[in-house]
């Protein structure tokens, strides 16, 4: 199937089904195009409007990281960066116990974008949070150990010492990956999948959960942000006062929304950025107006990944057959 683009005729991303149509599909075809104005209404645990999850990003970077050809994770200097390493490791130091305080106050309960091997290096900072019984979701084992580069034979291990890992240190049973660094490999939701994960977070193209195609069981998006994200909000030299405002206005956007059909809002979080003693009250303000209203379901990743698998998932993707057809 050909598009103009610009007056000049491409090859476009459709592909023919059976009968030789063009669909909505596109690469890497592992989700169907299904527009949120025409699914089937999503209902939340005691009619919720929206799905609240914080995502704190408890992450552990090395020093001087093996490099893979493709991506230097410290490019501002040759290595060491002592300074980036460094700005990153006030987060366990400080800014996780920041934060911790600000989301024990509102009975926060999260779901952690973990580098597994904070469990091992800062036992402390595992044993608070399997204290409160949060979630974890696997970022990798280090935030500097990029995984699109590798083997298929290798990434499969990597996810069996990620889940043996975690089952160590917690007692919990990994459900989920949001990849290290944001990077993933072209086999990763089918590898996730075969070791027995349920959802990817990679995937920020939607405000509810997606079914995604694997070879073997059943696979969903649950959204994670990178709007809603201190992390790419500050890099950009946004501030605080910022944060707390797109947090409200996304809140409440989804809230009235919400009310025909739930929505997901995820707020990903630093200790090393929000945990700055400049930053923490916004996170305080934010949370606490957020949870100052009804009908907010505060959950984690593995727990919406589960309601929806439960209850939605095969009438989602019998839905979206009609515009992939």
């Amino acid at each position: 199937c050909c598009v103009l683009n610009g007056g000049i005729e491409t090859q476009s991303d459709s592909i023919l089904n059976a009968q030789g149509v063009p669909t909505m599909a596109l690469p890497p075809y592992r989700v169907d195009y299904s527009p949120i104005i025409d699914r089937p209404p999503i209902k939340w645990p005691n009619d919720a409007r929206v799905a609240l999850w914080v995502a704190p990003n408890v992450e552990h970077y090395e020093y001087l990281p093996a490099l893979d050809g493709q991506t230097n994770p410290w490019p501002r200097t040759p290595h060491p960066d002592t300074q980036q390493y460094s700005y990153r490791d006030y987060g366990n130091r400080v800014g996780f116990w920041r934060m911790l305080e600000v989301l024990d106050a509102h009975s926060i309960r999260c779901c952690v974008s973990l580098n597994l091997a904070v469990l091992e290096h800062f036992p402390e900072v595992a044993e608070a949070m399997v204290a409160r019984d949060w979630d974890f979701m696997s970022h990798g084992i280090y935030n500097t150990e990029f995984i699109n580069t590798w083997s298929e034979q290798r990434e499969r291990a990597w996810y069996q010492d990620s889940i043996d890992t975690l089952r160590r240190h917690t007692g919990k049973q990994l459900k989920g990956m949001f990849g290290p660094a944001g990077f993933s490999s072209e086999n990763s939701p089918d590898l996730m999948a075969e070791a027995g994960l349920i959802y990817h977070s990679d995937w920020m193209h939607d405000d509810q959960p997606v079914p995604i195609k694997v070879k073997n069981g059943k696979m969903v998006s649950v959204p994670y942000s990178i709007e809603i994200n201190d992390g790419l909000l500050f890099r950009q030299h946004f501030e605080g006062d910022y944060f707390l405002e797109i947090c409200k206005a996304q809140f409440d956007q989804l809230y009235e929304e919400g009310a025909e059909s739930g929505r997901v809002m995820c707020i990903a979080i630093h200790p090393y950025l929000l945990g700055q003693p400049h930053r923490i009250k916004y996170l305080d303000e934010a949370l606490g107006y957020i949870m100052s209203h009804d009908g907010v379901w505060q959950t984690t990743a593995d727990d919406i990944a589960e309601h929806y698998i439960a209850n939605y998932y095969d009438q989602a993707v019998a839905h979206a057959e009609q515009f992939n057809k």
